[in-house]
């Protein structure tokens, strides 16, 4: 799978995912093949590393390995407010891609279980705090210093009306 700018969400993926991928976001929700973000130079990905042995099956010469950050305050508002991540009011966590990870995974799969009917997304969903510390974040180097030096040139993120 080469990505240079979709969102996609899958529940597996063989050797050489995200090969080449130079922009997008992809989630993959279940195992990797070897060699997993080869050549990766811009975008995001997020897998669900249940195992915990991702790191062996991915490709280091371009990308780094990150925990996704819990965002207690964010997943706490999202969740008592019923589910709707499509509500008003909402922070755009496509816009900035260096925060709001654990809001963007839960949206992503909520989406998912919504367009497909995934039983892996909503098993997912249903235990959310067991998880999210097993997805990991696949961060290229160079792409994590271009947005840091985008965020820096634009000042603050920009919020949707009502935040």
């Amino acid at each position: 799978m080469r990505n240079s700018g979709a969102t996609a969400v899958v529940e597996g993926v063989g050797d050489h995912g995200c090969e080449y991928m130079t922009g997008g976001v992809v989630l993959v929700l279940g195992p990797t093949g070897r060699n997993f973000a080869a050549g990766m130079s811009g975008g995001i990905a997020y897998v669900l590393d249940e195992a915990g042995d991702f790191p062996k099956r991915c490709n280091l010469s371009m990308v780094e390995l990150e925990p996704v950050a819990d965002e207690e305050d964010m997943m706490q508002r999202h969740l008592h407010s019923g589910g709707d991540l499509e509500s008003h009011g909402r922070v755009d966590v496509m816009a900035d891609m260096s925060r709001r990870d654990a809001e963007r995974l839960h949206q992503l799969i909520v989406n998912h279980a919504r367009y497909t009917g995934s039983t892996r997304a909503r098993s997912i969903l249903e235990d959310w705090e067991a998880y999210l510390p097993k997805f990991r974040k696949v961060m290229p180097v160079e792409y994590r210093r271009a947005l840091a030096e985008l965020a820096a040139q634009s000042g603050p993120p920009m919020l949707v009306a009502g935040e």
